[in-house]
């Protein structure tokens, strides 16, 4: 089976399975580059997102276009999903329950998709990989997870609030490509630090 066929077969079990909570919103599965370098991963859909089925395509999805962008990149070379796959209602942060069911549908999406990076997008996104980290003290630090390389950026939304996060988002955003570049460096580095989680064991890099 190929990773296409592999991703549509998860995304046709996620339409099918009706104990899946947030069912009067529709299902935003992801999208982009299933070959991609770099997987983008933010917490929820929003309104826009609901309405269009698609991912950051809303005030901070035309943020993260142009962080894009702004590394020599287009929306078509990354892949972008998020942890929750249908939006809460009135936008509220997902609950703990409702992440926990749509984790295993997101653990085998990475699985499939398999990038270099993992670049999480806001707190919830962060510690669902890193529960103790804190955004303001870990974004832009390289993280092992795995065979991948995590990346905690702010999320776009907060970025468009705040001059001062706009800055960091954009300096962590400038990593990246470097951070692809040294991948084979990077991920055989002893980690300097740990933070457990149920689903790995991460170090900090750099």
């Amino acid at each position: 089976m190929t990773k296409a066929e592999e991703l549509k077969k998860l995304e046709e079990e996620m339409q099918n399975n009706v104990a899946l909570p947030l069912k009067e919103s529709n299902l935003v599965f992801g999208e982009g580059n299933i070959d991609c370098n770099v997987l983008f991963i933010g917490e929820a859909p929003g309104a826009r997102e609901d309405e269009l089925g698609r991912p950051f395509v809303g005030r901070a999805g035309q943020l993260l276009d142009k962080m894009i962008a702004s590394v020599g990149w287009k929306r078509e070379d990354v892949y972008i999903t998020n942890i929750v796959k249908r939006r809460p209602p009135g936008n509220r942060d997902p609950l703990p329950e409702e992440i926990e069911v749509y984790k295993p549908y997101l653990t085998r999406q990475i699985q499939v998709i398999h990038p270099k990076i993992i670049a999480t997008l806001g707190r919830f996104s962060m510690n669902y990989f890193l529960p103790t980290a804190k955004i303001t003290r870990d974004q832009g630090k390289i993280f092992r997870f795995g065979g991948m390389l995590l990346v905690p950026l702010f999320h776009p939304a907060a970025a468009l609030r705040s001059t001062g996060t706009m800055r960091l988002l954009e300096a962590s955003f400038q990593k990246l490509p470097i951070v692809i570049k040294k991948f084979d460096i990077l991920i055989q580095i002893e980690p300097t630090n740990n933070h457990s989680s149920d689903v790995h064991t991460q170090g900090k890099l750099l």
